[in-house]
Order: C-alpha cells, then sequence, then structure tokens
C-alpha cells in the first residue's frame, strides 16, 4: 500500500531518489519523506503530508546531498495522515532510519516492552517499532547486519523495509516478508523499490527478493541472505519488458484516460498470448474436476464475468470467490484448480487464498500483469498478460485485457470438453480480433457524447448499474469505477433482481445505467428491456448502453442512449464496459477529482 524507494550511488542521489518516489506515488500518496546520508553522521530526514512534487518543494528534498538514500511515499495504516506519521522513522538516536511497506501485527507489544527501556516514540505508526528495536538489538550485538536480523525474527507479520544508518553509511539493508521489494542493477549505481517503476529510468535489470530474504545493497555490488540462517541465496537477474516511456502520460490530463486509449493495444496484446501457452493452460483447468475462480475488486468482477463465459462455452460452472473471503467458504482439496486475476500480482487477499488454496493441495494459476510479482512466482501456472504499467490506481486496460484471457480460455475449455467445435472457436477469435477496432471507434466517435451526459448529470448523487447474464459482472465493475474515481455512490446488480425491493430507490436522485445486449441475444435482450421499462414507468431516469441496430426501435425506454458500434453476444460487454469507464472519467473530472490519485486508494493492495 505504500512506495519505498533506495539508491546507492558514488554521486550525489537526492533527484533520482525524488524521481523514484515520484514514479511509485500510485501506490500511496497521503505523505512521503526521504532520508539521505552522507559520509559520517545521522541520516538526514526530510518528510510530510501530502503529494511529492508539494512535500518535495515545502521540504526543500533537493537540497539534500547523499550518495546513499531510502524515500517513502504513505498509505495510511497505522496513525492519521500527520507529518510525525510519514515515513522515514527514526531510533532515538538518530543512527537508524527506516521506511517499510506492510503491517506489524506485534508492533504494540513491542512499543510497550521498548518504552520500558527507555525508548521514546514520537509517532502512532507500527513502522517506528521496528527503528527502535535495531537500535536496542544494536546496543547489545554490536553488528548493524545482526541487530537487522534479530529485528526481523521478532516481527509479526508482513513488511518490505529499508534501513540507512549511520553506522554503515555506503549502503542500504532490505528485506521482504509477503510485501514485495526489488533491486535494480545499474552502473556503479543499485537501486531498491517497491516494483519496476522505482528505477525504471535508470536501469532494467533487476532481481527480485523473495519472502524471508533480507538483500546488503552498495553502489557496486549486492548480497541477499535469508533471515532464518544468514546463508546466502544466488538470485536470477531479469530483464524489464517495460520501458519508462510507457510509465508517462504521452499528452493525455491523466494516467486513467491514457489507459483507457491504450485498451486497443492491450487487447492486440492479449490476443498475441500464443496458442500453446492457452491450452496447457486449459488443460491444467480441466484436469480438475472442480474450480474456483477468484479475485477482489475490480478482479472479483472479472473472476465472476470468466464464470459466465466458461459456462456458455466450456459448459463448466465454476465456483466464485472474493479473495478476501476465499479461506472462510472454500474448500480445496487435490481435486480443485483455483485460478486466480490480479493487476499488481501482490494482492495480499489473492495471494492469501493462493496459499490457502496450495495448502489444501488444490493447483493454482492466476494471470497477472506484472513478471516477477509474488503471484507470478506462486501458482503453478502462469499467464503474463503483457498489457505494460497500468499508473492510475483506477484499473482499466489490465481488467480488460483480463477479460479477453478469460474468454480465449473458455474457447480453448469448450474444445476440450466437447462443447465447441475448431471452426466455432475461429469464429468467436475471429470476433475478438474486431474488438480493437471497435474500442478505438468508441473512443474516437463517442468520446464526445459520453463527456456530454456525464457532464449533465454529473449532479445526480446516487446511480443503479442494471445488467442481465454476462452483463451483470460489466454493471458491477462499472459501478465500481464511478464510485471508485468520482465519489459518487453507485450499485451494480442484476437487472432482474430490481423489482425485489431496490425498485423503491426510483426517484429524481437516481439514476439508472442499464447494459443492454444485442438483438440477436433475444431472450436476455427483452429480459434486459424490461427492466428499463419498469424503471420508466416510475418516471426514473435510463441511460441505455447498447450495440448499434440495423432497424432500432423509436420506442426503446430510454431518457437517453449511447450507441456503440455494433458486435456479436461474445463480445459486446467489452465495448459497454469501456463506455462505461469513459462515464467514469468524465464524471470524475466534471466533479474536479483527483482522477489518477483517488482519495483513500492505493494501487496495489499489500496489507490485509
Amino acid at each position: 500500500m505504500c512506495g519505498i524507494a533506495g539508491v546507492v550511488a558514488l554521486g550525489n542521489i537526492s533527484e533520482k531518489l525524488v524521481s523514484s518516489i515520484r514514479s511509485l506515488e500510485y501506490r500511496g500518496y497521503d505523505s512521503c519523506g526521504i532520508a539521505v546520508i552522507n559520509g559520517s553522521g545521522k541520516p538526514s530526514v526530510r518528510k510530510n503530508i501530502g503529494s511529492v512534487e508539494e512535500v518535495s518543494e515545502k521540504e526543500n528534498f533537493l537540497d539534500l546531498h547523499g550518495n546513499v538514500g531510502i524515500a517513502h511515499t504513505r498509505w495510511a495504516t497505522h496513525g492519521g495522515v500527520t507529518k510525525l506519521n510519514s515515513h522515514p522513522h527514526s531510533s532515538c538516536d538518530g543512527l537508524f532510519t527506516v521506511v517499510h511497506n506492510g503491517i506489524i501485527s506485534n508492533y504494540i507489544s513491542l512499543r510497550e516492552k521498548l518504552e520500558k527501556k527507555g525508548h521514546v516514540f514520537v509517532s502512532a505508526t507500527d513502522t517506528e517499532s521496528i527503528a527502535h528495536l535495531i537500535e536496542e538489538n544494536y546496543s547489545k550485538l554490536k553488528s548493524v547486519e545482526k541487530a537487522f536480523t534479530a529485528t526481523l525474527k521478532a516481527l509479526d507479520g508482513t513488511y518490505a523495509v529499508a534501513l540507512l544508518t549511520a553506522h554503515e553509511p555506503d549502503r542500504i539493508y532490505c528485506a521482504r516478508k509477503e510485501s514485495p521489494l526489488i533491486l535494480g542493477l545499474g552502473v556503479e549505481e543499485n537501486y531498491i523499490g517497491s516494483d519496476f517503476n522505482a528505477f525504471i529510468e535508470n536501469t532494467k535489470s533487476a532481481v527480485i527478493l523473495d519472502d524471508n530474504e533480507y538483500a546488503i545493497v552498495t553502489h557496486d555490488g549486492y548480497v541477499v541472505k535469508r533471515i532464518s540462517s544468514g546463508e546466502m541465496v544466488v538470485k536470477q537477474v531479469l530483464e524489464i519488458m517495460w520501458d519508462s516511456e510507457m510509465a508517462q502520460k504521452g499528452g493525455f490530463p491523466h494516467y486513467m484516460l491514457k489507459e483507457i486509449h491504450e485498451q486497443p493495444q492491450v487487447v492486440r496484446t492479449a490476443m498475441n498470448i500464443e496458442e500453446d501457452r492457452l491450452m496447457k493452460f486449459a488443460e491444467a483447468i480441466a484436469d480438475k474436476p472442480r474450480l474456483y475462480l477468484t479475485g477482489v475488486g475490480t478482479t472479483f468482477y472479472v473472476a465472476q464475468f470468466a464464470q459466465y463465459y466458461f459456462s456458455a462455452y466450456a459448459g463448466v460452472t465454476a465456483s466464485l470467490a472474493s479473495s478476501d473471503e476465499f479461506k472462510f467458504m472454500a474448500n480445496v482439496d487435490d481435486d480443485v484448480f483455483v485460478l486466480a486475476a490480479s493487476q499488481s500480482g501482490e494482492t495480499y487477499d489473492t495471494l492469501s487464498a493462493l496459499r490457502h488454496a496450495k495448502a489444501g493441495g488444490a493447483v493454482t494459476g492466476a494471470i497477472v500483469n506484472v513478471m516477477g510479482s509474488s503471484m507470478a512466482r506462486t501458482v503453478d501456472h502462469l499467464i503474463l498478460q503483457g498489457s505494460g504499467p497500468e499508473i492510475c490506481v483506477i484499473s482499466t486496460k489490465a481488467a480488460l485485457s483480463q477479460m479477453v484471457i478469460m474468454a480465449r480460455l473458455a474457447l480453448r475449455l469448450g474444445l476440450l470438453n466437447g462443447k465447441l467445435t475448431a471452426k466455432d472457436v475461429k469464429a468467436r477469435e475471429k470476433e475478438l480480433d474486431a474488438v480493437p477496432k471497435g474500442i478505438e471507434k468508441i473512443l474516437n466517435e463517442k468520446s464526445g457524447f459520453i463527456h456530454t451526459i456525464a457532464k449533465e448529470q454529473s449532479h445526480i448523487p446516487h446511480w443503479l448499474y442494471l445488467g442481465r447474464g454476462r452483463y451483470y459482472p460489466i454493471a458491477r465493475e462499472s459501478a465500481l469505477k464511478m464510485k471508485e474515481v468520482a465519489y459518487v455512490h453507485a450499485e451494480g446488480m442484476p437487472s432482474g433482481f430490481l423489482k425485489h425491493g431496490t425498485i423503491a430507490l426510483i426517484d429524481d436522485n437516481l439514476n439508472c445505467v442499464v447494459f443492454m445486449p444485442p438483438e440477436e441475444d433475444a431472450e436476455l435482450y427483452k429480459l434486459t428491456l424490461s427492466s428499463a421499462e419498469e424503471i420508466r414507468a416510475r418516471n426514473g431516469y435510463v441511460l441505455g448502453v447498447m450495440s448499434e441496430s440495423k432497424s432500432p426501435s423509436k420506442h426503446l425506454p430510454f431518457s437517453e442512449t449511447i450507441i456503440l458500434p455494433k458486435a456479436p453476444p461474445f463480445t459486446a460487454p467489452f465495448f459497454e464496459m469501456v463506455a462505461a469507464q469513459l462515464f467514469s472519467y468524465f464524471t470524475a473530472t466534471t466533479l474536479k477529482r483527483n482522477v489518477d490519485r483517488p482519495r483513500s486508494l492505493a494501487k496495489s493492495v499489500t496489507v490485509a
């Protein structure tokens, strides 16, 4: 939920350090800080609440000089958003300074013990206990490395932690347990970061720390060891596929809009995933009699979308469980395949669900966007979606890519199960191949119209998003987007559910969005249309989202209609989701929301 960065070099690193946390700001942005050390003396710490740009200017980050430093951008978990609670945190003597991502579950007992020994705490965070405990251990062990590992062994919970100390001012100590941490390898300078974006401007060579490992990083090298034993670990060096330009706005006012516009290419990338990889993945699923689909937030709706497609095109009835509830409801054994979706590959709840599944004997698989992530290395079967960095906290392109991949997997499962023929699969794949051009048409021809409706209706405080069948998860995901980015109350539900109570809410303060299937999906079309009729009969506002029709009716029950390119039933939901993304985006900009950094949210939720 927070971003950690570190740089060790021969020259001054303050500018690179600030650039690193600016690139990580989507992970947390309520406060930030840096600590730099220059030769002997205590680390110099500057921090405050606000964005990286604001705090850097206020606290004069770039005036700090040193060749070793750590930095942090925060999403608050323990303690409010205050300067004192901002990271970095230091020991009483100021000789040890740390930044931390995760949750230390036993910090209260640690704090109480340390306070009895005379340590004075200045923040309400769990992180500060780490700095004081290192100081306490160093007073006994007289070794930074031994004090660091002794401290790590005493921590319960999750962490990625980096340490700067005056006792060894030429290096950074860092470690991870269930929270991501990566080393970046440069020329006479090395880096640490919560993800690749921390250092991708400077190097594409990376080493990924595994759980229960720590590293000592200097300007000319690094060593990785096991926390439990101090034994050295040989690590593979990865070459990052992304480049820094992919993480820039490219002329768009917000990353969210840029990433919505990247979706045609993202779908093309998903369509280029090799047939062998898809078939092997599908065969692994088909090999087990029971299937669970899981994710949380947006990826839960991706999983629900897959549930409908697996049923319709593969004849597979999959169980669906939100990953935060997975261990409380899923019965897993060696007859089960668990398929997860995650953009970051570091989502705590989904990692916990997969670990629970593996412990029960299940085979696991995942669709993930980040190579080398914890999830990518945890599961038995993996599809890397290759969507490129998604910087906006609100997921758009990653979710669409995952839905396309899920649809392609459904086709392979249908082929394996005998529900589909090779000809059927080829026909559906051809329809998917047309999706990028259809999205481009929406972006080029419909954005202005959608913007106009969003501006006109931005005063409405409540929205119902309604869909039936495979449009139900589209409705739920679209409602989530409105909540996340515009801070407008929205609820997604099956359109058939409306008349069982919720229709009582229809009034001037509540608008409805209805996702219509194509007319050739006749039964679903008629059922969804009847729900729209029920709303209009009560003088409710209905925004219809639907495909172009050859013979459009003049009597459709919509207050306004967003007409999208003609699409077959297999691909129409993708277009309707893109339209809803634009609607949420334009509502948010009309309301002057912080689009890329919505309040209280963070990109990669790595805490429980």
